[in-house]
């Protein structure tokens, strides 16, 4: 109940369109909701290789720390990627998706970052 309880507080931010709780090895959603108009099941596979190919990238040229987010420009959308590394979260991100028309990128990735600390497995 409570990442359906996150799930609907990332929709609240303006300009959500879609958000999920993805495990990053296995690529499903753990919670997910909104309309973003395309399979979000389908995204959260997708965009677990994009973490896991950053986070590989990262090993392989010796840089450390962690990522904070990844910001990724549609013509129309934003798709924010936040990745978790709370103790009861490691291995896992949140992925918001934005209408980019109505959705200011400055407030709405502020806004994830607060929330990413809140998130309870």
């Amino acid at each position: 109940m409570a990442l359906e309880n996150n799930i609907q507080q990332l929709l609240a931010i303006d300009g959500a369109m879609g958000a999920a709780v993805i495990d990053q090895a296995s690529g499903m959603a753990l919670a997910q909701g909104g309309t973003p108009g395309f399979d979000l099941s389908v995204a959260a596979a997708g965009n677990s290789n994009v973490v896991r190919a950053k986070l590989a990238t990262m090993a392989d040229i010796g840089l450390t720390g962690k990522i904070d987010d990844i910001l990724i420009t549609l013509e129309s959308q934003y798709h924010l990627i936040n990745v978790l590394d709370g103790p009861a979260t490691q291995g896992l991100f949140i992925y918001l998706v934005l209408d980019r028309t109505r959705a200011n990128l400055a407030l709405a990735r502020h806004k994830l970052a607060q929330m990413a600390k809140d998130i309870t497995v």
